[in-house]
């Protein structure tokens, strides 16, 4: 288990691989690949992989799946299931397949081939990444902006979290009761009810909260018009969009940004 220092203006990667040669392999890797990704920490199985994950909080994880002591599968579910949102790209052999496969189903952002690995698939793979981290942080930002916001917490369910998680980065996607069910891989029927309990609000009100809020500060903090930000965070329907907008908060999005630009100095 190794730690490192990280540049500024850039994303934190830990490597959970058991080989050495394999870990100084993706380094060199990604530096040719000259991807914005800084390797914070190194790790030789699951177990310690995990231990790192809750001490520096990485932004990615690129992990190999058959480990000793703890597996990467393992290891990513163990880190979804303590809510944990980094990013896992997993590195597998062909006869892995069906692992990797799993490793997507729980969330892995992708996988590379081992035997095939190269400065453009490792680019590929974390260009993707990079993308999806750039949507977090402006739902971060979203939150930060609006501190007092509506928004259901982390639950004491673990599957509940990871549908949370998934809205959380996916809100501007088409999102369905069915679609989040068959992802925890449970009846949709218990999911509605559950989620209800949990979470105090129905999957429909906290994914149409969650776009609302990223509408707002997309109107503050942009001159796109109200169309191009609807479609942006979630909604086809410029009037559906405005009908629900201003359900949740009071005022039309042109109403909420004519607001915003009268208080300003």
């Amino acid at each position: 288990m190794t730690t490192t220092g990280t540049g500024a203006g850039r994303w934190r990667t830990l490597i959970v691989e058991d080989e050495q040669p394999a870990r100084a392999s993706v380094r060199k890797l990604m530096q040719k690949a000259n991807v914005p990704f800084d390797i914070v920490a190194e790790a030789g199985n699951g177990r310690e992989g995990l231990a790192l994950i809750r001490e520096l909080r990485p932004d990615l994880v690129i992990s190999d799946i058959v480990m000793p002591d703890m597996d990467g599968v393992r290891m990513l579910q163990a880190a979804r299931e303590e809510g944990f949102d980094c990013r896992f790209v997993m590195l597998t052999a062909m006869s892995e397949f069906e692992y990797a496969r799993q490793a997507v189903e729980h969330g892995a952002s992708g996988y590379l081939l081992k035997l095939s690995l190269d400065p453009k698939g490792i680019k590929a793979a974390l260009d993707k990444v990079a993308a999806e981290l750039e949507r977090m942080a402006k739902l971060r930002k979203a939150d930060k902006w609006f501190p007092d916001a509506d928004k259901a917490g982390p639950t004491d369910h673990p599957e509940l979290n990871r549908i949370i998680g998934y809205i959380e980065e996916h809100y501007a996607e088409e999102i369905t009761l069915k679609g989040l069910a068959e992802y925890i891989r449970m009846d949709a029927s218990y999911v509605s009810d559950l989620f209800k309990k949990k979470t105090g609000t129905t999957l429909t009100h906290y994914t149409q909260n969650r776009r609302v809020r990223a509408a707002k500060m997309l109107l503050a903090e942009t001159d796109r018009t109200v169309s191009e930000i609807g479609r942006q965070v979630g909604f086809e329907n410029d009037n559906y969009f405005i009908k629900i907008f201003k359900r949740w908060s009071g005022a039309t999005p042109s109403e909420y940004r004519k607001g915003l630009a009268e208080e300003s100095p």
